[in-house]
Parts: structure tokens; sequence; C-alpha cells
């Protein structure tokens, strides 16, 4: 499948002069934030440092029923070119190493491989191919995370009883399922070193995957029977930290990977995605029904600043260098009542 120009890439972004609240009610203006209108569907990011790229999945496409991937100029936002994707296009990941960019088709059970410096399509893999109907619920993917090391993609699948899967990022073969991780298992991070891979899910529990065996280690119920809802998680590994955002209370919990005990709850909005800045020691949070991104001291666990978003921010990824928070944001809508303004992603200077 062939990489087309799309008419967006004559857009210029739209800079933007942000209010910035900082915990203690003062005002800053951030003149460099920059915010980039792209069109309808537009979901997760990924950075290329080697190709200075970011990638945006969307699913969307103005000529298909499929999606379309958008490369995007890091520092200005600026379209460079439009990729179309036969299916829908989701989650998004890449390995820097290897220049290939993942791309997670929910709808469609698959995950898509592209070549991030051409934007040629390589190869599509159905990891639930299972028909739809009325006692059958495919399992559908939702978040992925890239082991540089040994070149191998995580890919949440969500369900009543979710898995995991375990793809070989270079000849695009399912090499394992993992099961049992819970309902909606959704949030998933990798630490490589430790050769552990990291999930959370709906029932407010935490597991541990051996990712030499592709078998779960542990399984914690956090914070006791509170309810809960961890849709992602942000690994520190020198630290042994992990930060879990949770949509259904109103703070974010720093845990021990040690022994999975809450270290701190940091107060914060119900919360989407969420960021660490191992450079910056900085957290970054999402707070979709606030419409706002949190900067958080990552030692002290304080809030530094808010960011108010020019709608509904949903994920996150961090510029090469670090200094530069982008955030794909959503506008409010339905199918009844369309939402009348494009989404977008947003550059926050750091």
């Amino acid at each position: 499948m062939k990489a087309m120009t799309n008419r967006h890439g004559t857009l210029r972004p739209l800079l933007l002069a942000m209010t910035l609240f900082s915990a203690s009610g003062g005002l800053a203006v951030q003149a460099e934030d920059v915010n980039q209108p792209l069109g309808k569907g537009v979901y997760e990011l990924a950075v290329s440092p080697q190709d200075k790229a970011l990638f945006v999945a969307t699913a969307q496409n103005s000529s298909s029923d499929g999606g379309t991937v958008f490369r995007l100029d890091p520092t200005t936002l600026a379209v460079q070119q439009s990729i179309a994707t036969a299916l829908k296009s989701f989650g998004a990941a890449i390995n820097p190493q290897t220049g290939v960019l993942y791309i997670g088709n929910t709808l469609n059970g698959s995950v898509t491989a592209i070549d991030a410096r051409s934007g040629k399509v390589l190869n599509t893999l159905v990891l639930d191919g299972r028909q739809r109907s009325e006692n059958v619920r495919p399992l559908q993917p939702r978040q992925l995370a890239v082991d540089v090391k040994t070149n191998r993609v995580y890919i949440t699948g969500l369900g009543p009883q979710s898995v995991v899967w375990v793809v070989d990022g270079g000849s695009l073969t399912l090499l394992s399922t993992i099961p049992n991780t819970g309902k909606m298992g959704t949030g998933l991070a990798v630490d490589s070193a430790a050769q552990k891979v990291y999930v959370t899910n709906s029932d407010g529990e935490l597991i541990t995957i051996n990712a030499r065996t592709n078998a779960i280690e542990k399984k914690q119920k956090i914070d006791g029977d509170n309810a809960h809802f961890f849709l992602n998680i942000a690994l520190d590994p020198r630290g042994q930290r992990a930060f879990l955002s949770d949509s259904k209370q109103a703070q974010l919990l720093v845990v021990d990977l040690r022994n999975q005990q809450v270290i701190q709850r940091i107060a914060v909005p119900e919360s989407l995605a969420v960021l660490f800045n191992g450079d910056r020691d900085e957290l970054y949070v999402t707070h979709r029904k606030a419409g706002a991104v949190s900067i958080i001291d990552a030692s002290s666990y304080k809030v530094k600043r808010v960011v108010k978003t020019p709608g509904l921010p949903n994920s996150l990824a961090l510029s090469a260098d670090g200094k530069a928070l982008f955030v794909s944001v959503k506008q409010p809508g339905s199918r009844k009542a369309p939402p009348k303004e494009p989404d977008s992603v947003m550059r926050i200077a750091l």
C-alpha cells in the first residue's frame, strides 16, 4: 500500500497562548505550545527519534473505511505525510532501532506493521479472527509496547477475561498468548532490563509477567477493595516504581514494584494516560473529563502546573530530547451529535 500525501498537509499549526495554572494558583503563559487539527478519530502517538517524526494513529480515512497514520514534524506539528491503512488505526508503538511502527486495529482484532521511513505498510497480523456474534465477543487490541532488546511487541487484548499477545516484531508472527490478565486489562508497560511486563485492569489489579517465560508471576490487588480502574501504567525502572492512572478515583497511585505496596496517592482528577520522563523526573497525566494535563514532580509528588487543552486529552508521547510533550486531543460528541471541530495533536513545551 502506497503512502499518500493528504490535504491536511497544507494546514498550518495554530499557535496557542495557553494559560497554565500552577499548583499554587499562579499564572504563566507558554507561548511555544502548538495545536494541530487533524480530523476525526485521533488516538495514540509514537515518536521516531531517528526519523525526527511524530506518528499519529487515526480511525478515519476520507476515501475508504480504513484509517490514516499521520507523520508530523515534531517541532511545528506540520503534516509531512499521511499513510492510508486498510483498517482503522488506534494503538501505536515503534521500535526506534528497526524503524518499524506498529498500529493496533482495535475493531478488527489485528496489528499492522509500517516502515516508518517510507510509510510502506509491511504486513498485518490477525490476533483474534473470530466473527462477532450475539454469543462471541472477539478480544480487542488496545495498548502496544515494544521491547527494543528482543524486538517483541506486547499487545493487550481486552475482554471480560483479557490476554496479552506476544508478537515477533520482525516477522510479525504470534509467539505466545498470555491469558487471565483480568477484566479489561488495558494498561501495559515493559521493563526490558528486568525482563518484566506489567498489566493493569478494571479489577484494580497489577499483573506481573515474566518476559522470559511469557507467564504471569503475580496478580496483586492494589489498594484493597477500593474501586479502581487502572487504565494505564508508566514505569520508573531505575526507582522500581509504577504510576497507575485511575478512571474511578481522583488520584494517581505510585506503587513500589518490589512489594506492590502503594507509596503515594497524588491528588489529581480522574485520569486516562500517564507518562514518566526520567530526564526531567516528571510525570504527565491526562484528565479527559477535566480537559487538562497535569505536570507532576516525580520526587515530591507535587503538581507543578496544569495545562488546559482545547478538548478532551487522550494519549501522550515525549519528544526525543524529552523537552516537549505531545498530547492527542479529542472533541466531545456522539453518533447523534458528532463533534463540530476536528481532533488534534498538541505540543507542550516543557
